[in-house]
C-alpha cells in the first residue's frame, strides 16, 4: 500500500548514508548502523535490503526504481521499516554512472527523498564509489546524516604516519602493543585498508595469546605476507643497517622479476638515504628527543616555522611528516653528519647515470650501497 510522503525532507533521523572508498570500513559501519536501525532485529518481512550492485544502466535504473518503491511502501505488519541501498556501484564517475539511463533513476530516486520520506520508513544507503562533483552526491550532504570512510591515500607523504596512527589504534583496543621495529614493518605490509589492517592485526592478537603482548618484528614477519612494498621496505632496512650484502640480494631479486634500477633507487634507496640525513641533522641540530614518536613529533612541530620549514610538511598543512623521519632516526646515529652528506651526494650521481648514461645499472645500485654501507659506523660495543 502506497504511502503519502511528507512535503519536507529531515536531515537526521530518516536518512542515512554511508560512503567511502575503504570498502571493508563502509561495510563495517553500515552493518552496525543498520543493526542499531533495526534494533537487531530483521524477521525478513519488516525492512527491505536492496542490493545496488548493478551490471549495466538498466540494472542501475531497475535497482533505483525497486528503492523508491520500496521507499513509499509501508511494512506489511505496522511498526517501523528500514530500507537498505547496500552497496550502489552506479553513482561513481565510470560507464554505468555517466549513462543516461542510469542518471534518469538516480534523479527519481532524489525527486522521492527530496518530497520526504514517510513516517516510520528509514533509508540507509551505502556505496564504495560515488562522484562528489554532482547534484546527487550534495543533496545527500544536506539530506542525510553522512560517514565517509575513505582509505589512506598512499600518494600523500603523510600515509604511513596515518596508517601507523590506525594500527596503534586497534591495536590498543585488542590490548596489543608493538616494538618499534615492528610497527616500521607491519606499515609497510598491511597496507592501507582498515579491514586488511584489521584482519592481520586479528592474527597477531591469537598467535601471541593472553601471555605476550608485545608485537616484535619476528611475530610480524612470520604471520603477514610478504609484498611488493615489503620488498622495498627490506631493501631500506637493510641500508640503514649497512647490511650491503642482504640490500644487494633483494635488488638483485627485483631486477630479475623485471623491476626497473630507476624504480629502485626511487622507491629504496633515495627516500632512506633522505631521512637518515634529516633525522641525523635533526638530532644534532636540535636535540629533539627520539626515545619515542610522540616526544620527537612534539619536539619537531615545536621548532619556531624557520628551523622546520625545510622538513617535509604533511599536504594539508599540519605540520612536520614526522614518521619517516623518526623511523630513522635510531640508525642515523651510526652515521656521521659529512658521511651523510658524501652519501647524498653519491646517490644523486647515482640516479643521474642510471637515467642518462648507458653504465650497468645492476652495478651502478651495487657500487652505491657499498658506498653506504661503508660510510656507516660499526655500532659501539658495551663493556
Amino acid at each position: 500500500m502506497a504511502a503519502k510522503p511528507k512535503t519536507t525532507p529531515q536531515k537526521s533521523g530518516n536518512f542515512y548514508a554511508v560512503v567511502g572508498s575503504d570498502e571493508g570500513l563502509v561495510r563495517e559501519k553500515a552493518l552496525l548502523l543498520y543493526n542499531q536501525l533495526t534494533g537487531g532485529v530483521d524477521d525478513g518481512f519488516t525492512h527491505e535490503t536492496i542490493d545496488g550492485i548493478a551490471d549495466n544502466s538498466e540494472s542501475a535504473f531497475e535497482i533505483c526504481s525497486s528503492t523508491v518503491q520500496a521507499l513509499l511502501t509501508l511494512p506489511m505488519f505496522g511498526g517501523d521499516k528500514v530500507v537498505w541501498l547496500r552497496n550502489a556501484n552506479f553513482l561513481a564517475d565510470n560507464v554505468t554512472g555517466r549513462s543516461q539511463r542510469t542518471e534518469a533513476g538516480v534523479e527519481s530516486l532524489r525527486t522521492t527523498l527530496e518530497k520526504g520520506i514517510p513516517d516510520g520508513v528509514k533509508f540507509l544507503m551505502t556505496a564504495q564509489g560515488i562522484d562528489k562533483r554532482r547534484g546527487f552526491w550534495k543533496f545527500i550532504e544536506k539530506a542525510a546524516d553522512v560517514q565517509v570512510h575513505d582509505r589512506i591515500d598512499t600518494s600523500r607523504d603523510d600515509w604511513q604516519d596515518q596508517v601507523a596512527s590506525l594500527v596503534t589504534k586497534r591495536a590498543r583496543e585488542l590490548g596489543l602493543s608493538f616494538h618499534r621495529d615492528a610497527m616500521e614493518l607491519f606499515v609497510m605490509l598491511a597496507g592501507e585498508q582498515s579491514q586488511q589492517i584489521g584482519n592481520e592485526l586479528e592474527k597477531l592478537d591469537l598467535y601471541l595469546g593472553e601471555e605476550r603482548r608485545e608485537v616484535t618484528e619476528d611475530d610480524v614477519r612470520v604471520l603477514v605476507p610478504l609484498s611488493r612494498a615489503a620488498v622495498v621496505f627490506e631493501i631500506g632496512k637493510a641500508i640503514q643497517l649497512g647490511n650491503a650484502g642482504r640490500a644487494i640480494q633483494l635488488i638483485d631479486q627485483q631486477l630479475e622479476a623485471d623491476e626497473s634500477a630507476i624504480g629502485i633507487m626511487r622507491a629504496s634507496i633515495i627516500g632512506v638515504v633522505r631521512n637518515l640525513f634529516m633525522a641525523k641533522l635533526i638530532i644534532e641540530k636540535f636535540k629533539v628527543p627520539t626515545g619515542n614518536y610522540s616526544a620527537f613529533s612534539g619536539g619537531l612541530n615545536r621548532l619556531p616555522e624557520s628551523d622546520r620549514a625545510w622538513l617535509p610538511q604533511k599536504k594539508d598543512g599540519s605540520g612536520v611528516n614526522v614518521f619517516p623521519i623518526f623511523l630513522a632516526a635510531d640508525n642515523a646515529k651510526n652515521f656521521e653528519l659529512t658521511g651523510l652528506q658524501q652519501v647524498m651526494e653519491a646517490t644523486l650521481k647515482a640516479d643521474q647515470a642510471l637515467v642518462t648514461t648507458g653504465l650497468d645499472h645492476r652495478l651502478i645500485l651495487h657500487r652505491l650501497i657499498v658506498e653506504i654501507a661503508s660510510a656507516r659506523k660499526a655500532p659501539t660495543r658495551r663493556r
